[in-house]
């Protein structure tokens, strides 16, 4: 059974370098698949396989052009899976599976893959990691990865300025059976609280906190910060310095990780309070919303993306699995937030400022935890692999 364990990384600055160096090469290499199979579209040549690109560039390509020498500075290892990875995308987009595969910019998160080329390399220590090419790498954490030599693979990242290994080991596995204690829970995502348990918990809208809106206060003041630099540059009315503005943008991406590791960690918290081993439940059902369509609503789209809906419900399928808690998935035309869950009935006129379902049979109750019971009862669902 493979497992991932993601860790922060404390790399020297030599390490630093070579890294942004693999970074920028894989970025490079991923895009010039991406070029080179548009031009042969263009002139009407066959697509180009992701194996007969890695020969070519280093049969034909960089032998032919010298200046080009520095893409074998970096592991070939890395730099033949952006070229996979660029393949898997074309081949998504003839499947009809994702749009059209876009050129990587330099400003996005960056990523790059290491294999496990002999038992001396992804050996975790205690304090640091052996990363093939990079050598002994530290570890910012200590005691939430594996100890051994039994790793598999690692995917090297980066976000704001902030280095993470994610580590794929073999884990034999175990068979454990878990006592389930209570029932069924139904599980209701919302925005004006983010999740309403059938069971009658509430976990409150973290975006709506005075941490939250402190960080979000800091943000508009970079960005606009940010903007004035840019138009000063543009007019040119002042001299602006360039590493100013690359200073500034640092600052903003800092943020915005900070906001997503916030926002992350309130959802494992409320995930593994629902998928506890103390109280397992049962079963637990959750809708199959369709964030892309809600995210058309210009005026909750802002909030609907802070919510990371997907997030929580890839978290909360992962949670099930591994204590072996069936994780049922509702079809999104199923009319939770109509239905009485009294009597049955279909309250069709029940608009979105209405917070209390109120039903002709006389049943009264929150419209969001009448939600969560309809989700709980719902006998036509998935169940999530």
């Amino acid at each position: 059974m493979l497992t991932a364990y993601k860790i922060e990384l404390n790399p020297t600055d030599l390490q630093k370098r070579k890294m942004a160096q693999t970074f920028g090469v894989c970025r490079f290499i991923y895009n010039f698949y991406l070029d080179k199979n548009k031009e042969n579209h263009k002139n009407k040549a066959r697509f180009i396989s992701g194996y007969d690109f890695s020969k070519w560039l280093n049969n034909e390509f960089i032998p032919n052009n010298r200046s080009y020498l520095w893409i074998k500075d970096v592991s070939s290892k890395a730099v033949k899976r952006s070229i996979m990875n660029a393949e898997i995308a074309f081949k998504r987009f003839f499947k009809k599976q994702s749009s059209f595969p876009k050129f990587k910019k330099r400003n996005n998160k960056k990523s790059f893959y290491l294999p496990k080329n002999n038992k001396k390399d992804l050996v975790v220590h205690r304090h640091k990691i052996k990363l093939p090419t990079f050598g002994c790498v530290r570890l910012k954490e200590y005691g939430y990865i594996p100890i051994g030599n039994n790793a598999k693979s690692c995917v090297v990242s980066m976000d704001a300025d902030r280095y993470y290994v994610s580590v794929i080991f073999d884990a034999k596995k175990q068979d454990i059976t878990y006592k389930k204690i209570c029932g069924g829970i139904g599980i209701d995502l919302g925005i004006k609280d983010t999740a309403i348990i059938s069971d009658g918990r509430v976990f409150k809208n973290i975006n709506k906190t005075s941490k939250i809106k402190k960080i979000e206060k800091k943000l508009k003041r970079e960005q606009r910060a940010f903007s004035r630099k840019l138009q000063n540059k543009k007019r040119r009315k002042q001299k602006s310095n360039s590493t100013n503005i690359e200073k500034n943008k640092m600052r903003i991406a800092k943020i915005y990780s900070a906001l997503r590791r916030i926002r992350k960690e309130y959802i494992k918290h409320i995930v593994n309070s629902i998928v506890q081993v103390n109280s397992l439940p049962i079963y637990v059902s959750i809708e199959d919303l369709n964030v892309r369509g809600m995210l058309k609503n210009k005026h909750l789209s802002d909030a609907i993306q802070k919510q990371l809906f997907y997030y929580f419900r890839e978290y909360l399928i992962r949670r099930c699995r591994k204590y072996g808690v069936e994780a049922r998935i509702i079809d999104r035309w199923y009319p939770s937030s109509k239905l009485c869950h009294n009597c049955g009935g279909i309250k069709s006129d029940l608009k979105l400022s209405d917070r209390k379902y109120i039903c002709d049979c006389g049943y009264v109750e929150d419209r969001d935890i009448n939600a969560s019971l309809n989700i709980r009862d719902c006998k036509t669902y998935e169940i999530a692999p």
